[in-house]
């Protein structure tokens, strides 16, 4: 008896240590087993992937996951176009979009560690534009006139990192916002422009009133493009050259850019469009214009809220960083108190008071991500302490601290009408978890 359990010790205890291991300093490929998962579970993603293809629902893409450091999923499925002869690439470029801001986001908070701003200081010690905002009070729809009020206090670096600044994208707001928005030239913004430094752009956002007071409520808007100029303003250096030098260099990111070189610019792929149940590719002057902007001449436009473009593998590199506590290719990208500090909760109360990101219980905002915090346990199989987000043209990803696990996903295509593809694919990678 005593022989039985000191091997039922001994087996236990192999088994809760077997992941107590250093993750490696670079994402390694490996087998499913070798990092927990079952092979067979872990297919079924693929049987997904195809279904959606089949349905013309879905084009295609890149998708990967990875757990202990160890990539254990990444696949191509799926074509450049509907003609159906060149397929997708594992090192295709996509446009990231909003998946732009969680890289800002941590630009910041290099900064805020290094004792270069607060997270509370206002945002015109800065950027001076921002010193006498007004906030938008009343709108006459009649002639789109408006008047103002002051803010009753500045704009914080916070306020800007949780979307609770007042600055909206005018663009996904019809109405007043749109109408103020268009006053100033501010629509179709948040991706380049053909014209303007970053520095004009958000020069002239800070003469937009804002849609309510700082701090009042959630608003996703242009927030991250603030913060893009304050990363030049501090660091001396254009947002484009800071991301070179202090993440994508060091963590081995060689194809993300704002701009893509001209021996790149093939591997951008192409965008889809989705019209009921059926996948064209995107057309018109105007709309192929606007997502050819990674081919754009480089004029010192840098959008910290969506201008990237990037790989399946390059996004892998930095969000693995972030799970292995900050650490990746021999290079501390944040310090492990930082990344507490960035993933903590930050609309407690005005979740409570319903101004917040979400009415659900857990499903919350902390600095630059989406949370799921402890009161979200059950509402997907993503542990409490999952951070994560997306990009406008259906690029996905998460970071779950507690399994060590990221997941991308890369495809393109607009509007994207089955959006739940990602849950179930979710849904798919959780319950192929073994260990």
């Amino acid at each position: 008896m005593k022989n039985l359990l000191l091997i039922a010790i001994i087996l236990f205890t192999f088994s809760a240590c077997q992941y107590d291991k250093p993750i490696p300093s670079q994402l390694k490929e490996t087998t499913p087993k070798e990092a927990g998962f079952s092979a067979s579970r872990l297919a079924l993603a693929d049987s997904l992937i195809n279904e959606y293809m089949q349905k013309d629902w879905l084009p295609g893409g890149v998708f990967l996951v990875a757990r202990h450091g160890e990539i254990v999923y990444y696949k191509n499925f799926g074509h450049r176009s509907t003609a159906k002869d060149a397929p997708y690439q594992k090192d295709d470029i996509f446009r990231i979009a909003s998946m732009t801001k969680a890289i800002t986001t941590v630009a910041i908070m290099q900064m805020y560690e290094q004792g270069k701003l607060r997270l509370d200081d206002p945002v015109y010690q800065y950027i001076p534009a921002f010193k006498n905002q007004v906030v938008l009070d009343t709108f006459n729809p009649e002639d789109s006139t408006y008047t103002t009020v002051p803010v009753e206090r500045p704009i914080s670096i916070r306020h800007l990192l949780t979307h609770t600044s007042g600055i909206t994208y005018g663009d996904f707001n019809p109405g007043k916002l749109q109408a103020v928005f268009s006053k100033f030239n501010m629509l179709g913004v948040g991706l380049s422009h053909q014209s303007w430094t970053t520095e004009e752009f958000i020069n002239r956002l800070a003469e937009v009133p804002l849609a309510f007071q700082p701090g009042e409520r959630y608003s996703y808007g242009l927030n991250m493009d603030v913060l893009g100029r304050v990363i030049e303003v501090v660091s001396g250096k254009t947002l484009a050259g800071y991301f070179k030098e202090r993440i994508f260099d060091p963590l081995g990111m060689t194809d993300t850019y704002f701009y893509l070189p001209e021996d790149k610019q093939d591997r951008l792929v192409p965008v889809y469009a989705q019209n009921e149940n059926e996948l064209s590719m995107a057309s018109g002057a105007g709309l192929v214009a606007m997502i050819d902007y990674p081919k754009n001449n480089d004029i010192g436009h840098y959008a910290g809220g969506g201008g990237l473009s990037s790989t399946a593998m390059d996004y892998a590199r930095f969000i693995q960083a972030l799970v292995n506590k900050g650490s990746y290719n021999n290079y501390q990208l944040l310090g492990r108190k930082t990344i507490e500090v960035m993933t903590a909760d930050q609309l407690i109360s005005l979740n409570q008071k319903g101004t917040g990101f979400s009415n659900i219980p857990g499903n919350t905002f902390c600095l630059g991500f989406g949370l799921l915090t402890d009161d979200a346990a059950g509402l997907n199989s993503k542990s409490p302490g999952t951070y994560e987000w997306g990009g406008y043209f259906s690029t996905k990803f998460f970071i779950d601290p507690k399994e060590e696990l990221i997941f991308v996903g890369m495809t393109q295509i607009l509007p994207f009408q089955h959006g739940e593809f990602y849950d179930k694919l979710t849904a798919i990678i959780y319950g192929a978890i073994e260990n």
